[in-house]
């Protein structure tokens, strides 16, 4: 099982929004290798919810709940978009700062490709998140 790290702007869509609604189609990716890792997403991939542009935090916990299809604000029918399904917030959350700074974590992709959307997380890095969060498994 593999699994991701998906960024979201907390004013275009939250963990909250995503909390509220139960799931949600994760569209509007328009970077190739974020767009890759879109299509090697599958049903109960766990996913870490990042807010990127305010708190810059992890603060939710989702899961895959259908694999990539054509998304449907595109014009073309080369990007493709994935279902995501709540499962609950972090016990607390993890900022960028914290993140930066932690051994293990601080050489994530969230780090050293800062622009990137949507990435694997390594089961060694998840697990470090999950503890650093106080977040049950």
């Amino acid at each position: 099982m593999a699994r991701w790290l998906v960024k979201a702007d907390p004013s275009d869509y939250s963990w909250e929004d995503l909390e509220r609604d139960g799931e949600t189609e994760w569209t509007g990716i328009r970077n190739f290798q974020a767009r890759n890792f879109l299509n090697e997403m599958q049903p109960g991939d766990p996913v870490f919810v990042y807010h990127s542009t305010e708190d810059k935090s992890i603060v939710g916990l989702a899961e895959v709940a259908r694999a990539a299809q054509p998304d449907p604000t595109a014009d073309d029918g080369k990007w493709v978009s994935v279902k995501l399904k709540a499962v609950k917030p972090v016990g607390r959350p993890l900022s960028l700062d914290e993140i930066r700074n932690t051994p293990g974590l601080s050489t994530s992709p969230l780090v050293e490709q800062p622009r990137l959307s949507v990435m694997p997380v390594t089961e060694p890095q998840w697990e470090a998140i999950l503890k650093y969060s106080k977040t049950a498994s």
